[in-house]
């Protein structure tokens, strides 16, 4: 894990937004926009900023071991003042596309904690949202923000466990480890027995004889 000098370094936009006033603050992160398989999960939280409350180790999901995310997602959730998670599945993502869905999602957990905690700011990874909370879109946020950080941990642990559940009804797909991302057994699998009902049909048309 991060030593607690790092895990401080990512509060500089956390801080800057309490010097301008603003306390309670949310981070938005997803996970989810580049798999084969299934869903998009997008979390919104609001974190304790005092320098007590804050969990050592916390960074960019990716960046993070699945043990120590595993860790972690217990102590966010304990410490969190409020989190929603959303999930978006295969089937709406093949209607309305990625990005979209993505944005549908994060709409709907900034607006749900808005409505039970109401938000001075939302900190964001780049993208641009319209919602009734002021928006601060930092790019490669999740791995410059603490609180878009914990939102990212929240979310990949929700949909890594997701995925290992599908695996027990797919087992052919390998999801419990590529979770569902193209790896060249994930893609060697959907060419020799076809997709199944997580597959997104728009990401593996380039695979799939038609």
């Amino acid at each position: 894990m991060k030593s607690k000098h790092d895990t401080m370094t990512m509060l500089e936009y956390e801080h800057k937004n309490i010097q301008e006033g603003r306390r309670v603050i949310a981070g938005v992160d997803e996970v989810g926009r580049g798999p084969l398989a299934g869903p998009v999960v997008v979390c919104c939280c609001v974190m304790p900023l005092n320098d007590e409350d804050i969990i050592q180790g916390v960074n960019d999901s990716k960046k993070v071991s699945e043990k120590n995310r595993e860790i972690l997602f217990d102590k966010i959730k304990e410490k969190a003042i409020d989190y929603q998670i959303e999930i978006l599945d295969e089937k709406t993502i093949d209607e309305i596309n990625i990005l979209q869905a993505t944005k549908q999602c994060m709409v709907k957990a900034i607006e749900n904690i808005n409505k039970r905690t109401p938000l001075d700011i939302v900190l964001i990874d780049a993208v641009k949202l319209d919602v009734s909370v002021p928006i601060d879109a930092i790019i490669k946020g999740d791995a410059k923000s603490y609180s878009i950080a914990c939102a990212s941990i929240l979310a990949k642990v929700t949909r890594d466990r997701m995925m290992v559940e599908y695996a027990k009804k797919y087992p052919q797909y390998g999801f419990e480890s590529n979770k569902g991302y193209g790896s060249a057994s994930h893609i060697e699998a959907i060419k020799t027995i076809g997709p199944c009902e997580i597959h997104r049909k728009t990401f593996i048309k380039n695979f799939v004889n038609n």
